[in-house]
């Protein structure tokens, strides 16, 4: 009650103000933080705006070698696309990119951003126009997971004037690639954009005894309508967007000696995993220029997402044919016990091996995969005001926002049992639905943020407050189809979070910026897990003219509490959704950015990026007794938290051509904390090349190869086994513009 009528009273508040007589100004962009690279390089904390240039050199749909280009942020490898990519930054945990704010347009993406924020589904990166990465005190406006930061996907914008553009592309492993768009605005402020974007590969992986491939088929269609005549005050755009995938991915790994004889095998007990997914976004844009100093935003959002990740879960060796006995004989297990050359109970290391191989049968039953069956949806709506105002010799730009949200997570799976005979799986029993988990969670929010940027002589100060009330709970269900109630839990949150950032012009060219903030990480519906908070600072400077873009920034996270979170990717024996208390936890690094401009030769222009970062992350504490953390003695660094990592790209530009080098260096990383020897990934140093040329003004051609040298590393180790970096893989295209 108190959330509906604190939401009534704002809502009326912005309202009234609306209603007062104006000048005509045209409505502002709703969709972005930023907008472009030079207003983020304004900002008082570290920002990046990847930009259609820079996604134009190589033509990436992999969101992991796109966002590699903002410094601080990680990522553990998963599947070589970047389907659900695990995406870090400033240290917090990578886990599905579950402790970063997603957004697409400026609106949550994740399936549950609150009540469960693994990101089972994440955006066609390669339908984007931009990428926003933000940092520091300004991550405060984004929330609610504030300690690393915000990624903001802006999708394709409806053109000023009727054009399109269509992209074909074909690869190696029958990879292909087709985008389309086609839209425009006329004199009477009608706007439409019609969009489709494929995307099919067999995969680079090749599963024992099965002619089933690895790879993916994605179908993206988004219509934007929108309707902003000139000289009126109002805008407004309707967006539908529609994401279809279906992709053969397992969580199934190898060993570290099957890796090193070809890393690009799966195992034949993998051949039936796969997972299909469907998304649906529906997004309403409303702008209002009140005067030429305030303007009204309002959003409303109602995204939905399913999916069906069927995939072998692990064996059970005792005999007891029991469908839910696979907890201590899981693949991660069976793995790890082989690496370390240990038996599990009876069975020998020569015997675990044979399974994998397919040349051993096992008994009717012993094989498990689950149906991991979910429906989510995430919808709310969103206020914001910005208001210009002069006082004195200050110039504020005040942003103020309300955010009501709810989503949800429907589980309902089904645990079905094989058994491997002649290295054939054989359906044994499908099994009750709702044996492997019937329940649902869900949470309520609302958000609210004040934010202010000050601009004072050569000073910018950037004061901003955050409120985030949180309701979560869990309802589950006994075992089987029918929804007959076991328990149920829940878990109320209540936080104010401030911040300040600061500038100081320097020069003209030269600024400097500090900030900090409370970050906070929503916390699970988990009782007894406390949520995650960090007092984060940063400072460095900004240098920036016509030949030279440089920027340094130090970073701190102070962890009061670091938390682990449950999931079935994460390879624990814990039950999925579980919270888990780290206890203190310290995070901190630089980051560096550096694009110029070699020189110029015979008209031939050599332009340099090249970012780096390093992160040095610890507990602070002793952990024992966690099924999540293991154990952890203070000093041991964060999992998959890269001490040194960079990126080089290098390029030799024409008139009419192009091509670019660009070289990723990533340091190996612990897996667990207190890692032995086989919770290790590999050092990695990966080569991408590029090439282009303009036919004429609307043809352009180009070319890519991945991972030129062929580097095969152990980039992951979880959910069950090592996995390995994409192969090195060749593609052409073609676009036109019309």
């Amino acid at each position: 009650m108190k959330r509906s009528l604190l939401a009534t009273s704002i809502a009326l508040t912005m309202f009234s103000a609306i209603a007062q007589e104006t000048p005509n100004n045209k409505a502002i962009e709703t969709v972005t933080i930023y907008g472009n690279q030079l207003k983020a390089q304004e900002a008082t904390g570290a920002a990046q705006y990847i930009g259609e240039q820079d996604l134009e050199k190589f033509a990436y749909t992999d969101i992991q070698r796109i966002i590699r280009q903002a410094p601080g942020v990680s990522l553990q490898v998963e599947d070589g696309y970047g389907l659900r990519p695990n995406i870090s930054i400033r240290g917090v945990a990578t886990e599905r990119s579950g402790r970063i704010t997603l957004l697409e347009d400026n609106v949550l993406i994740a399936p549950a951003p609150y009540s469960a924020p693994s990101a089972y589904y994440f955006p066609t990166a390669g339908r984007m126009s931009a990428f926003e990465v933000v940092k520091g005190p300004a991550a405060i406006t984004q929330g609610p997971y504030t300690i690393g930061g915000a990624i903001n996907m802006l999708s394709t914008p409806i053109p000023s004037t009727q054009s399109g553009q269509v992209t074909l592309e074909a690869g190696q492993d029958a990879t292909y690639r087709a985008h389309a768009t086609i839209g425009g605005q006329n004199d009477k402020g009608f706007g439409y954009l019609l969009e489709a974007h494929q995307w099919q590969s067999d995969g680079f992986q090749d599963i024992d005894r099965s002619s089933n491939d690895t790879g993916l088929d994605v179908t993206d269609l988004t219509m934007k309508l929108a309707y902003a005549p000139k000289n009126s005050r109002h805008s407004v755009e309707l967006k539908l967007q529609y994401t279809d995938q279906d992709s053969e991915q397992s969580y199934l790994g190898l060993t570290d000696a099957d890796f090193a004889d070809d890393a690009q095998r799966r195992y034949g007990l993998s051949a039936l995993d796969n997972i299909s997914t469907e998304h649906t976004q529906v997004m309403l844009n409303y702008a209002y220029q009140i005067n030429k100093d305030l303007n009204f935003t309002a959003v409303a959002y109602n995204n939905t997402h399913e999916r069906d990740w069927f995939k072998t879960e692990g064996i059970d060796l005792d005999g007891s044919d029991n469908a839910q006995d696979f907890s201590s004989t899981s693949w991660s297990n069976v793995i790890s016990a082989i690496n370390n050359n240990e038996a599990i109970g009876d069975t020998s290391v020569a015997m675990l091996q044979g399974i994998l191989d397919g040349t051993i049968d096992t008994e009717a039953g012993s094989i498990q995969l689950r149906s991991n069956s979910r429906e989510y949806y995430s919808r709310g709506i969103q206020f914001g005001l910005n208001w210009d105002k002069q006082v004195g010799e200050a110039k504020h730009h005040i942003e103020f926002g309300v955010r009501l949200h709810e989503d949800e997570e429907d589980r309902l799976q089904r645990n079905s049992t094989y058994q491997q005979v002649d290295g054939q799986l054989l359906l044994s029993d499908l099994g009750e639905l709702g044996n492997a988990g019937n329940r649902v969670q869900d949470a309520d929010a609302l958000a609210i943020h004040v934010y202010d940027r000050i601009e004072l002589g050569d000073w910018v100060f950037t004061p901003g407050l955050r409120f985030e009330d949180i309701s979560q709970s869990r309802t589950r269900y006994t075992d089987g189809a029918e929804r007959v109630f076991r328990d149920d839990r829940e878990n109320d949150t209540t936080v104010l979070l401030p911040g300040l950032g600061v500038l100081y012009k320097v020069d003209a060219n030269l600024n400097l910026i500090a900030g900090a903030h409370k970050g906070f990480t929503a916390p699970s519906n988990s009782p007894g897990a406390k949520e995650e908070e960090a007092v984060n600072y940063e400072f460095g400077f900004r240098y920036n003219n016509d030949a030279l873009n440089a920027e340094l920034v130090y970073f701190l996270s102070d962890y009061d509490n670091i938390v682990g979170v449950c999931t079935a990717s994460s390879g624990s024996n814990c039950e999925i959704g579980d919270a888990f208390n780290g206890d203190a936890a310290t995070v901190q690094g630089i980051e560096f950015l550096l694009k110029t401009e070699l020189g110029q030769f015979n008209g031939i222009r050599v332009p340099f990026n090249f970012t780096y970062s390093y992160i040095d992350s610890e507990f602070d504490t002793d952990i024992s007794g966690t099924d999540f953390f293991g154990d952890v003695s203070a000093g041991d660094s964060i999992p998959y938290i890269p001490e040194s990592q960079g990126q080089v790209t290098i390029g030799l530009e024409g008139n009419k051509w192009a091509t670019y080098l660009n070289a990723v260096f990533v340091d190996s990383v612990c897996t667990r904390a207190s890692c032995d020897a086989f919770e290790v990934t590999d050092s990695s140093f990966i080569l991408d090349v590029s090439g282009s040329y303009n036919v004429n003004a609307d043809l352009r051609v180009f070319a890519r190869i991945e991972n030129l040298t062929d580097e095969e590393d152990i980039v992951s180790r979880q959910p069950y086994g090592a996995r390995p970096n994409k192969s090195r893989t060749a593609s052409i295209g073609v676009t036109y513009s019309f």
